[in-house]
């Protein structure tokens, strides 16, 4: 584009002197405009006591435009579409509803994928069922109260202890409760949660889902006991385990007894020999169990039968 010359009359209306501006044509690719203004009168007082500087810069001719595509377009006369041919070998795709049906597996992968895992406790997709839900259902009526669905994958939920907590804050204290509770099978897998919240149901279902994601195996013989003794503690518990002859019962009190239960166990003994702190005694029940080992798993270590381990 190029800057055309514009003649200026008068460049100063407040100042006694009248700037000299000149324009120069354009020699090179830089911007040919020079502005000298004398030392009386600075840039900034010319642009403000000059308020129409007109540049006129050329515009592109009509004529360049290349409008040789719309002599024989006509805008009011109607457009038929009309497609080419396919070609002689083209198959069209199959249809939506022509293919084959899903089966029942790809309907639940796909759901699942979309949805998360069913509550049946069976995962398509290889996913883990224990740390599915959070997703609430909000009952309606005053207040916000939030209701879990029950989870169906097989395992018992008991209650070990429910307690009123107080956290002090700024404003005063904080009222919550604190749940224990044990999850189990009764065929030797078992956990241990705790959860708190401000109303008793969701701290109970907090702790269960807190449990599921803690789960064991408690290693057991034929008689339903331990294979051998076996001591765990806690913070400031203790707890010692002993197997039993077939009749015994599970002889243990507290959190002790719950955990054993909960487990599976029949015939066992236990005793609590410190802190009687419940949270305390179910985890270090717990990490007691995780002490123990089968008898077969120790002559696979060894690489000798059974039979030579009472040798």
């Amino acid at each position: 584009m190029a800057i055309t010359t514009v003649t200026l009359s008068s460049l100063s209306l407040h100042s006694t002197t009248t700037p000299r501006l000149s324009f120069l044509k354009p020699t090179t690719k830089l911007h040919p405009l020079s502005l000298s203004v004398s030392p009386k009168s600075s840039f900034l007082s010319l642009l403000s006591s000059h308020r129409k500087i007109i540049t006129i810069i050329s515009k592109a001719n009509s004529s360049d435009i290349d409008t040789s595509f719309f002599d024989n377009f006509n805008p009011e006369d109607e457009v038929f579409f009309d497609p080419p041919t396919p070609p002689e070998d083209y198959i069209p795709p199959p249809s939506f509803d022509e293919g084959p049906l899903e089966t029942e597996d790809e309907i639940a992968a796909a759901y699942e994928e979309l949805y998360g895992p069913a509550y049946s406790g069976v995962s398509v997709l290889g996913k883990d069922v224990y740390v599915m839900d959070s997703k609430a259902k909000k009952i309606s009526g005053w207040g916000s109260r939030v209701k879990k669905e029950k989870i169906k994958d097989g395992f018992d939920e008991r209650v070990i202890q429910v307690r009123r907590v107080t956290k002090v804050v700024k404003g005063g204290k904080q009222l919550h409760f604190r749940a224990i509770v044990v999850v189990g099978d009764k065929q030797g897998r078992v956990g241990v949660g705790v959860g708190k919240a401000k109303e008793v149901i969701v701290a109970v279902q907090k702790s269960a889902l807190n449990a599921r994601r803690n789960i064991i195996t408690v290693p057991m013989t034929k008689y339903l006991t331990f294979p051998h003794r076996s001591e765990g503690d806690f913070g400031a518990a203790k707890v010692m385990l002993r197997p039993a002859s077939p009749g015994t019962g599970v002889i243990a009190g507290g959190a002790v007894r719950i955990v054993l239960e909960m487990a599976g166990v029949e015939n066992a003994l236990g005793k609590q020999l410190r802190s009687k702190n419940a949270l305390n005694n179910a985890r270090a029940t717990v990490v007691a169990v995780q002490k123990m080992r089968q008898f077969s798993e120790v002559a696979r270590e060894r690489g000798i039968p059974m039979e030579e381990l009472w040798k």
